[in-house]
């Protein structure tokens, strides 16, 4: 098979289009022949080598695929040889052939085609899990989503406003900003104008935001402390601002809040299949609507994944960056 691998830590220019024998599915896998593969912000964290693959894991970059199943393991049941998928992977997505769990594929909703789908699993897992499961988002709450225009803000604010959600989001421009009003948003703040802590507060009429989800982290935290409301919760899923901060825990004892926070990658395989069936349930009927969509950007071949990990470090995107495998 043809795939891409990080030649030794570094920048984009370490990625590099080789061949390696076809894996093969174990018990409860499937092999999918990738059409299409996206593009993430921990893909670009592992090959500057801050992000190593868990243990098991392909050391092949890439964390969702989309595509048909070309072989099936044993004990796999729910799925046929042929059958349009897109799935979560812990790595190896970024080449002809992936292995994934069965648990963790879903169906290819017929609105959309393999492209748009691969923009799918990644972002949609994170989303519900750490907005829906640990941030509890209930209709008729407020929420607040920073990094709006990326993949993982595109579709936070798509799916919040659909489940009944009033939802606020910053973001790096206007144009940005707009992006996100565009999705939903009732409103998005530019965070190199504005101060998003006295935004939220005047938009919100001082009461401030019930869910806060937060990329950033660093002096985001105390930030994000004094936007929410009584009650509040604020869940970190990125440290791009730094891995540590210093807050005031009386407010957080006064107005009972939540600091939680999540990874998915290293999820076992049962966890990341109980969040594959609740957006089976959940979600997948507002794709099949087209209520909500994953918003691609742009898609590269295969062969040009360092402009693909380039375009991403620019953070010039609105939404998901995608490899298209069948064109490589």
């Amino acid at each position: 098979m043809i795939c891409v691998e990080i030649a030794e830590p570094g920048g984009p220019d370490v990625l590099r289009a080789v061949e390696r024998p076809e894996p093969m599915p174990g018990p409860g896998d499937v092999l999918i022949r990738v059409a299409a593969a996206g593009i993430n912000r921990p893909d670009v964290l592992q090959r500057r080598g801050a992000y190593p693959p868990p243990p098991g894991a392909s050391d092949i970059p890439g964390l969702e695929v989309a595509g048909t199943i070309a072989a099936i393991g044993d004990r796999v049941s729910d799925w046929r040889v042929g059958d349009r998928v897109c799935a979560l992977v812990a790595g190896g997505g970024y080449a002809s052939m992936c292995v994934a769990p069965a648990p963790q594929c879903l169906p290819v909703p017929t609105s959309l085609d393999l492209i748009a789908a691969a923009a799918i699993p990644e972002t949609f897992f994170t989303v519900w899990t750490n907005v829906f499961d640990r941030g509890h988002l209930q209709p008729g709450e407020t929420a607040l989503f920073h990094g709006g225009t990326s993949g993982i803000g595109t579709t936070a604010i798509q799916l919040a406003v659909a489940r009944g959600s009033t939802v606020y989001a910053t973001a790096g421009s206007d144009e940005k900003c707009r992006a996100c009003e565009a999705l939903g948003a009732a409103k998005a703040i530019n965070y190199r104008t504005q101060d998003f802590v006295q935004a939220i507060r005047e938009l919100t009429n001082g009461r401030g935001v019930d869910v806060i989800l937060d990329i950033m982290g660093g002096d985001y935290l105390p930030r994000n402390l004094a936007a929410l409301a009584t009650d509040g919760r604020v869940v970190q899923i990125g440290l791009l601002g730094g891995d540590s901060s210093t807050i005031d825990l009386r407010r957080v004892l006064g107005r009972r809040l939540t600091i939680t926070g999540s990874t998915l990658r290293p999820r076992p395989v049962g966890e990341k299949g109980e969040i594959a069936s609740a957006l089976k349930r959940e979600v997948w009927p507002l794709l099949e609507r087209g209520t909500v969509k994953p918003i691609v950007h742009k898609v590269f071949p295969l062969a040009q994944a360092s402009d693909a990990h380039r375009l991403m470090e620019s953070s010039e995107h609105i939404g998901k960056i995608v490899l298209s495998v069948q064109s490589s």
